[in-house]
């Protein structure tokens, strides 16, 4: 799992059948100041996040799992919105 920010949306009229009514978001991952790391992703969203929002995102086999599809072509799926975190040095 890591923290990543929801940079903005994909619209995608065809795409694979397993990804049918699934809202898709481009995300970014977040370092621990909350700076943006590495590349995007598109990431499946299953608790509806919005654009600027914080969130808990994972990836692998346990995206697909998360979606609620293991055979679903998914490698990074958005399962929690952040309201604070908190890091001690």
């Amino acid at each position: 799992m890591y923290l990543a920010k929801v940079r903005g949306t994909v619209v995608a009229t065809q795409k694979d059948r397993n990804l049918v009514g699934f809202k898709l978001l481009v995300t970014q991952r977040l370092d621990v100041v909350g700076e943006y790391i590495g590349k995007p992703d598109v990431s499946v969203d299953t608790v509806g996040a919005g654009v600027g929002e914080t969130v808990i995102v994972v990836g692998g086999s346990s995206a697909r799992y998360a979606a609620g599809n293991p055979d679903a072509p998914i490698d990074s799926t958005i399962i929690g919105i952040v309201d604070s975190t908190e890091i001690d040095n």
